[in-house]
């Protein structure tokens, strides 16, 4: 059954995650994705299990509430003081394949099972989980509620924003680095002017070549 609880502070996402650790006496690890919705890029996950034995990560919070700035800054503070994380992801072909949720649960089982710690709870942001080989749960705006899910969704977020950056230098014409991927009027005119390239998604393109 999934949990659902209003915006909180860093404070409140610590003490939110040391509850359920207490209620059910494990390891607990968060999970998030990023990059389901825009037009080009692979679709990422990331799977983080906080130490609870260090000082809470100041500012953390969920991802898309915070500068590129702050993630960046954010980033490294997770990676250097977690208990273990992992960052996976799912490729343009694999979304084509299987469609863009599937890809997404296939990179979340993909960031978990590559963790160097075996979590004894899996929290997944948002309503659906992916077949893991752990017990798990969903929770509902989880990266707003949990410090383990939130910790999750900046991982995928930079890791998927810098991967963009690279696809910019390779395709300059289509800003990448602006707009990510996403679906912006200066996407759609480049893509307007030039076609797409390999880093599209063509099952996200087809609405608007059906009406251009």
């Amino acid at each position: 059954m999934a949990k659902t609880a209003p915006k909180k502070t860093t404070e409140e996402l610590y003490a939110w995650d040391r509850q359920t650790v207490t209620s059910s006496g494990c390891l607990l690890c968060g999970v998030d994705e990023a990059g389901r919705g825009p037009l080009a890029g692979d679709v990422y996950a990331a799977a983080v299990i906080l130490d609870p034995e260090k000082p809470l990560i100041e500012g953390l919070n969920d991802s898309k509430k915070m500068s590129e700035k702050k993630r960046d800054q954010l980033f490294d503070a997770i990676t250097a003081s977690c208990l273990a994380y992992a960052v996976a992801s799912a490729s343009v072909e694999e979304i084509e394949t299987y469609n863009i949720l599937q890809a997404a649960m296939l990179a979340m089982k993909r960031a978990v099972e590559q963790l160097s710690a075996v979590p004894g709870l899996v929290l997944v942001d948002g309503n659906r989980l992916p077949e893991l080989s752990v017990p798990a749960q969903t929770v509902v705006k989880g990266d707003a509620t949990s410090a383990s899910i939130a910790a999750a969704s900046i991982l995928a977020k930079v890791s998927r924003d810098r991967t963009m950056y690279e696809l910019d230098k390779q395709y300059p014409m289509y800003g990448f680095a602006k707009h990510k991927g996403y679906g912006t009027k200066a996407h759609y005119a480049a893509l307007t002017e030039y076609g797409p390239c390999p880093a599209h998604r063509p099952s996200f393109l087809r609405k608007f070549y059906e009406n251009n």
